[in-house]
């Protein structure tokens, strides 16, 4: 087992809590649980690809998002526990399967156990790894995992404290998302392509940010700081449209609701307008239930 389950300080939670004995913020403790293996089509192009993304759904989350679609797991902290060494398998079942890389979805509290695995496969595992994850992340703890990472999939939510202490319980998130996405930008360095289908990344940061209802004057600020503060080229920007009211949005009316054309037009121009124009813009009919996947412990 990895000391660094022993005090916990793997998110900027910091807990300090040890897990063999009990849980953190995250809910998790130390062994590893998670609700669902899978090829997932709905990722971005570059890394769905034609066969899909072998997404790893891990239970428990550091941020308690109130309109968390995946509420099951992040709140519920729904799953299934496993070994090390399941995990390791796991991993080549997905690649057998034809995914085009390993999607680890909200790991960051089993960082230690997912090394191991990949510890144990070696060159046995032959397709990137991706880590998505919602952006509240240490540099320190990206630095220090970052030899298993090849794709970073950060979320970019708020700039605003208000706004992520209200809907995340994070008032400090963007202090910690920037840092830890500019460590990303720096650690890829760029952006790789793989050689036999260059519609693939291989290595590199894909910043994702789903505008929010009500929220578009704080994604135009998350726009002009990508602008000002990341080497232009280096990474790709993800605009989703996609909320959906989940979980308890009813309870805050301001966000009980789809977004609007207008809210998501005025993101998109600005986006344009900044060039911020290499990445991936959703369609307004993307906000669907449907794209949720199942967590019904498929593959574990």
């Amino acid at each position: 087992m990895s000391s660094s389950y022993t005090s916990c300080t793997l998110c900027p939670r910091m807990c300090h809590v040890d897990r063999r004995t009990g849980h953190g913020y995250c809910q998790a403790g130390s062994t590893l649980k998670i609700a669902r293996a899978a090829l997932h089509p709905w990722e971005e192009p570059c890394i769905s690809g034609t066969n899909g993304s072998g997404t790893v759904f891990f239970s428990g989350c550091n941020l308690k998002c109130v309109f968390c679609q995946n509420h099951t797991l992040s709140h519920d902290n729904f799953g299934k526990e496993i070994t090390v060494n399941r995990l390791a398998d796991i991993f080549l079942e997905l690649q057998e399967q034809g995914a085009h890389n390993i999607n680890l979805v909200t790991a960051t509290h089993y960082l230690p156990s997912i090394k191991e695995s990949l510890d144990l496969l070696g060159p046995k595992l032959t397709i990137p790894v991706v880590y998505n994850c919602g952006g509240y992340e240490r540099v320190e703890t990206i630095r220090e995992y970052s030899d298993y990472i090849d794709i970073y999939l950060p979320d970019l939510k708020y700039y605003d404290s208000e706004l992520s202490a209200k809907y995340s319980k994070a008032g400090d998130y963007f202090k910690h998302a920037s840092k830890a996405i500019e460590e990303m930008v720096q650690i890829t360095g760029g952006l790789t392509w793989n050689k036999q289908n260059p519609d693939l990344l291989d290595r590199g940061v894909i910043i994702r940010h789903m505008v929010l209802p009500g929220a578009k004057d704080d994604s135009i600020r998350l726009l002009h700081w990508i602008k000002d503060s990341l080497p232009e080229g280096k990474y790709l920007v993800s605009l989703m449209s996609q909320y959906t009211p989940f979980h308890k949005s009813s309870e805050y009316k301001e966000i009980n609701r789809r977004i609007t054309s207008y809210e998501y037009n005025k993101v998109l121009d600005t986006a344009i307008n900044l060039g911020l124009v290499h990445g991936f813009m959703q369609e307004k009919s993307s906000a669907k239930e449907e794209y949720t996947p199942p967590f019904d412990l498929s593959g574990v």
